[in-house]
Order: C-alpha cells, then sequence, then structure tokens
C-alpha cells in the first residue's frame, strides 16, 4: 500500500529517532530540567505541608501552616508563606516543590495579567482554574500540588489541582502532608452557608490538628481571606486568637 510519507522529510527525521527518546520542546526551547530523584523523595516533596481551602458565603478562606522542612525531619524554616495573590480576587495555597511552586506563581500572574490586559475584566475562577491544570500538566514545575480559590460574580469557589493536570472544584478541600487530619476536622466543622469569621475558625482548627499530628507542618499559621475585590494574608505564631 503507498504511504504517503514513506522518503519524505518526515520519515527520514522520524528514523533518527527510532533508538531515542525525543523531547517534543527541544531544539526551540531546549532540553528541560531533569532529575534523578527516587519515587519516595517526590512523595517527600510532594506532601511536606498543611493547607486548606473552604468556600464561605461572602468570599474564601484558604488556612496553611508555617513550617518548611526536609523530609519532615529538619525544619529549616518557620515563617513561611504558603499563600500568594494571583489577582485581586484570587489566590494560590501552595503544596511541593518550592522552586517549582515559584515558578508556577510567576507563570500563573502572568497569564492572568495578559488575559485582564487584553480583554479589559479579571479571568474568571473556573477559567483561572482551568489553565492552572493546563498549565501544571504541561509545563516544566516539577512537583507542584496547590489550591486555588477566588471570588467572582458566580460566587465563592475552591479548586484542588495536581500535577497530572487534575481540576476538582469542592465546598472545602486540603492538600499536603497533614490533609488526612486537616480533612478529618473539616469533615467534623464544615457546615453550608459559614460566614468569613466562622470558616476561619473551621479552617483554623484543621491547620491546628494536621499540625498535633503530622512532623512536617506547624510553626503557626497563616490566614488568608479572599473577597471579590481583595486577599487578605495574615500570620499568627499560634493558634489562641482564631479558635
Amino acid at each position: 500500500m503507498y504511504n504517503p510519507s514513506r522518503g519524505s522529510d518526515f520519515a527520514q527525521n522520524n528514523a533518527k529517532f527510532e533508538d531515542a527518546i525525543q523531547n517534543p520542546y527541544e531544539p526551540q526551547v531546549g532540553e528541560l530540567p531533569q532529575n534523578d530523584m527516587t519515587e519516595k523523595e517526590v512523595n517527600q516533596i510532594e506532601s511536606e505541608t498543611t493547607i486548606v481551602g473552604i468556600a464561605a458565603d461572602d468570599g474564601v478562606i484558604m488556612a496553611s501552616d508555617q513550617r518548611a522542612s526536609l523530609g519532615g525531619r529538619v525544619i529549616y524554616n518557620k515563617d513561611v508563606q504558603k499563600v500568594e495573590e494571583i489577582q485581586e480576587n484570587a489566590a494560590l495555597a501552595i503544596s511541593g516543590s518550592v522552586g517549582g511552586a515559584q515558578s508556577f506563581i510567576r507563570s500563573l500572574r502572568a497569564e492572568a495579567n495578559l488575559y485582564e490586559a487584553r480583554r479589559g475584566e479579571k479571568m474568571s475562577i473556573s477559567a483561572l482554574a482551568t489553565i492552572s491544570a493546563n498549565m501544571l500538566r504541561g509545563g516544566p514545575f516539577f512537583v507542584v500540588v496547590p489550591i486555588l480559590g477566588g471570588v467572582d460574580e458566580e460566587g465563592s469557589h475552591v479548586y484542588s489541582l495536581d500535577p497530572g493536570g487534575s481540576s476538582m472544584q469542592d465546598d472545602y478541600t486540603a492538600q499536603g502532608s497533614g490533609m488526612p487530619y486537616a480533612l478529618g476536622s473539616l469533615e467534623n466543622n464544615y457546615e453550608d452557608g459559614l460566614t468569613m469569621d466562622e470558616a476561619e475558625t473551621v479552617a483554623a482548627k484543621a491547620v491546628k490538628a494536621a499540625s498535633e499530628r503530622d512532623a512536617a507542618s506547624g510553626n503557626g499559621i497563616h490566614i488568608t481571606r479572599i473577597t471579590e475585590n481583595n486577599v487578605d494574608i495574615v500570620g499568627h505564631e499560634d493558634f489562641d486568637a482564631l479558635l
């Protein structure tokens, strides 16, 4: 049977790679960063923290512990802010690789700013979640496992994202090594129709529960309050004023 690609430039180029792994980003972009980490080491990077997101009636509450550790054994920073503003009505809480998270946040902010400059309006939270998932799946951000929270004309939104490119909306969620303890607390304390103040207390209880059982979480809490026009991030050394 006639094969139109036989003998063509395509066929000749394809033959060069028959015994090699092709990098689709070369030569235009160059070789992407590689690593020799084991699966166990990757899983440790993926989970050393506790982050929580709750959609309230009048906004979104995000909470995160302040500890940075190496393998859950050595604490190398006790005052880490793990939530960053993306646009004035949306923020991202990060668990996973620090370098990958910083690169991802810069890229996502750039996309949001470009959209607003072109359209004259902010990107919707659902669109922001979609582009975040697409970037995580196709971009060189290593292991980044975020929670996206935001408020737009359709209401309050919380999305769980992962490196595989999934985007799942829920009323509340948690990520990181403290997730099992945080989710247990959220299951017990979350109710429909929470105000921002009530959601703040529920989120603080969840991070406190994780900090008491997870060695990689602790050293206080950052509370982020998101409304349609503002992202406010405040750190607390203890939980007393929040519970």
